[in-house]
């Protein structure tokens, strides 16, 4: 299990059902902030997951969270929904995209 975010996104693309993004066409952005943060870019194109560090150009969400929220979210130990309402998670963009999230990343 990943010890912080740049961890998990360096496991990710080899841990993602392919099943579960199949026809998606995404960019999901990451600003995770605090000490272990920082940004990346989830692209999802031609059934596949790549992961990029930084800023996406136009993503077509962008998901901002504190770095321990980002960990318990990854880890079951959060979830996304309450996050969102509680206000941990700030979400802009596709809410739809938001919604597939917790399969995705789960």
């Amino acid at each position: 299990m990943a010890a912080n975010p740049t961890e998990y996104f360096n496991e990710l693309p080899g841990k993602v059902n392919k099943d579960k993004i199949k026809g998606m066409n995404a960019v999901y952005q990451w600003d995770i902030t605090g000490d272990t943060g920082g940004k990346w870019q989830v692209i999802l194109k031609d059934d596949n997951l790549t992961i990029a560090p930084g800023v996406a150009a136009a993503p077509n969400i962008t998901l901002t969270l504190e770095v321990q929220n980002f960990m318990d979210l990854v880890t079951g130990k959060l979830n996304g929904q309450m996050a969102f309402l509680t206000g941990k998670l700030k979400v802009q963009g596709d809410m739809t995209l938001a919604m597939k999230l917790q399969s995705i990343i789960g």
